[in-house]
């Protein structure tokens, strides 16, 4: 089965490549094996696929996309290309089984040695604004992950290759920068790290035309 499951996601990255061409930009840090939360603009349900595929492959094992259960559940196919080809920490966002609280779940998964893909918007951005606002559980998770960096991650293009509604994408040039990393101040209230954490990714964002 494992077999199987690494086949899929290399046929993946291969038709995700093709299709975006996507490019990694590693502007604020360079790919390393050292223990990183990677979050996100979120335009689409490939973000994290983009994200993950331009880590180096000895990172992918090692990296977890976070995502909603109630997405990744609804089919066969979507539970396997979910738990199976990538491993993803799928979260229930209603909350409601015990045990389902999104930030010790993520907390659990780094104490095991996982790194994390998330998007702090906590839905897609499917308005004209460059970032939603953010949730405030990428504040909670730095709270109880002392000394884990946390890096931004600007995505450009997905959400015209992938628009909400379409079925059939549209092949075109896809980038994904990488940045500073950041950690949380010993003293920093919340508001301040989540405008941190925004300023962090709006500054890969591409200059506005």
């Amino acid at each position: 089965m494992m077999w199987i499951s690494r086949l899929v996601a290399r046929a993946i990255i291969l038709f995700a490549r093709l299709l975006t061409g996507m490019q990694a930009r590693w502007n604020g840090c360079l790919p390393a094996a050292a223990q990183r939360i990677y979050f996100a603009n979120h335009s689409s349900h490939g973000d994290f696929v983009l994200i993950w595929g331009c880590l180096p492959p000895e990172l992918r094992s090692l990296t977890r996309p976070v995502a909603g259960a109630d997405y990744w559940n609804k089919s066969a196919l979507r539970r396997f290309i979910g738990k199976d080809v990538f491993n993803a920490l799928l979260i229930d966002r209603t909350r409601s089984e015990p045990g389902s609280d999104p930030v010790a779940l993520m907390q659990q998964a780094v104490r095991k040695g996982d790194s994390l893909i998330l998007f702090p918007e906590g839905t897609r951005n499917t308005t004209d604004e460059r970032l939603l606002p953010f949730k405030s559980g990428i504040y909670h998770l730095a709270k109880v992950c002392t000394g884990i960096e946390f890096v931004p991650v600007w995505i450009d293009n997905l959400n015209r290759v992938m628009p909400k509604g379409e079925i059939v994408p549209v092949p075109l040039l896809c980038t994904v920068t990488f940045g500073k990393p950041l950690t949380l101040g010993a003293e920093e209230a919340k508001d301040d790290f989540l405008a941190r954490c925004r300023d962090g990714l709006l500054t890969l964002a591409p200059a506005l035309d």
